[in-house]
């Protein structure tokens, strides 16, 4: 299982550039990773968040359906997220980062597993 975070604040939210594998660089994804044997998913996301942000989240509620991922070995869940203290997300393993409104949404190239979570993103960048 894999779970990601879309983090927003002031109507935005949090987009990351892949750093690698050479494959997917460039492409866009919402910031999280596997959750590890024994974790739950918001305590993967809280952990992925620190590791590949430097930040500390509060996890809400899911986002869209679960989505396949790697030819069906596993499935991605993603959750919105708010950021917790003065921390700002910082670039650790990604190249790029960006905060993206609802009419920015289309402007990056999404990893597959995370396109369909833009549609059910954007009424809540919108609310």
């Amino acid at each position: 299982m894999v779970v990601g975070a879309a983090i927003i604040a002031h109507g935005r939210v949090l987009a990351c550039a892949r750093a690698a594998p050479p494959e997917v660089a460039g492409r866009w994804e919402f910031p999280g990773g596997k959750v590890e044997p024994g974790e739950s998913e918001v305590a993967a996301l809280v952990r992925e968040c620190a590791e590949e942000l430097a930040v500390r989240v509060e996890v809400g509620e899911r986002v869209g359906g679960d989505v396949p991922m790697a030819h069906g070995r596993s499935v991605l869940k993603i959750y919105t997220a708010r950021l917790v203290g003065p921390a700002q997300p910082r670039l650790i393993e990604h190249a790029e980062l960006r905060w993206l409104a609802a009419d920015d949404l289309d402007s990056v190239e999404w990893l597959p597993a995370d396109k369909p979570i833009v549609a059910a993103l954007r009424p809540l960048l919108t609310a």
